[in-house]
């Protein structure tokens, strides 16, 4: 993918805790008349994306899901019908199930920057995306651990992988982010694993002192992430599990079991539908 030569880190994520889970339909038409600021778990199916609002309405969008138009659709009911515009494109990872729904949002709205982690896929679908980043001469910013999106005093902080580190498995080089925002601290894992977790857990362990309120859960709820380790550091208080009909077997029953011993309040997208903290 195409790299600028020079890159403009600082965006604002705003964020203020409140749980809701509610259809997709009912999630957009509240999250309009209240301003649309929060954090958003998109039902996309067997996927993940999600989206941050800012109080004053700026977007990240977290992956977009499989290319099933449903990202899409998402955003359409959650965005303004006037709101053509995302600020932040990230693609945690070069799989399919994480960046095919971005095609046509890079399609559809005006982005003003796309941000990966360097490290290309195998799919074929991929030169897709490339292509509408050339067509709307959307800026590539490759981030590593070590990189922060700034805005005042909230903090969006790639925590994995390292500059040095390029996984043979897509899933352990996913991008991880730990958005700090108004006093709330949030955890985007990606597909991670367990050995991934332990190792960022060995180089950022400090981070995650005094836990985290929302964790991402890796990988669809896959048995082989969400260490007992990984939660016992982290400590999250609410916990999302973005999936849908696979043949997998995700989420693992193992690992729902984890999160409930953590203590977490676990929602599933596939059965919860869209999910909305604001």
């Amino acid at each position: 993918m195409p790299l600028p030569d020079e890159s403009d880190r600082r965006f604002g994520l705003g964020l203020v805790v409140w749980l809701l889970v509610l259809d997709a339909a009912l999630a957009g038409f509240l999250a309009t008349r209240a301003g649309g600021a929060g954090l958003y778990f998109l039902n996309v199916g067997q996927g993940d994306s999600e989206l941050v609002r800012t109080e004053g309405g700026a977007d990240v969008l977290i992956d977009g899901g499989p290319p099933n138009m449903r990202a899409v659709k998402e955003l359409e009911r959650i965005l303004s019908f006037f709101d053509r515009s995302v600020d932040v494109v990230v693609m945690s990872h070069a799989q399919a199930d994480h960046f095919g729904g971005l095609v046509e949002v890079l399609r559809r709205y005006r982005v003003g920057v796309f941000v990966w982690n360097g490290v290309p896929g195998t799919a074929a679908s991929l030169v897709d995306v490339e292509a509408e980043l050339m067509a709307h001469d959307i800026p590539v910013v490759e981030l590593h651990a070590g990189d922060v999106i700034r805005h005042g005093g909230d903090t969006f902080s790639v925590v994995w992988p390292p500059p040095e580190r390029r996984a043979a498995d897509l899933n352990d080089a996913a991008l991880v982010l730990l958005a700090d925002v108004s006093g709330t601290r949030a955890l985007f894992t990606g597909d991670i694993s367990a050995p991934v977790e332990r190792e960022l857990l060995a180089r950022s362990r400090t981070l995650f002192e005094g836990g985290i309120d929302v964790l991402k859960v890796a990988h669809h709820g896959s048995g082989y992430s969400t260490s007992a380790e990984f939660l016992t550091a982290t400590r999250p208080r609410v916990a999302v599990v973005e999936v849908g009909e696979n043949r997998y077997g995700h989420p693992a029953a193992e690992t729902l079991e984890r999160l409930a011993g953590a203590g977490a309040a676990v929602y599933r997208t596939d059965m919860d539908g869209t999910v909305i903290i604001k």
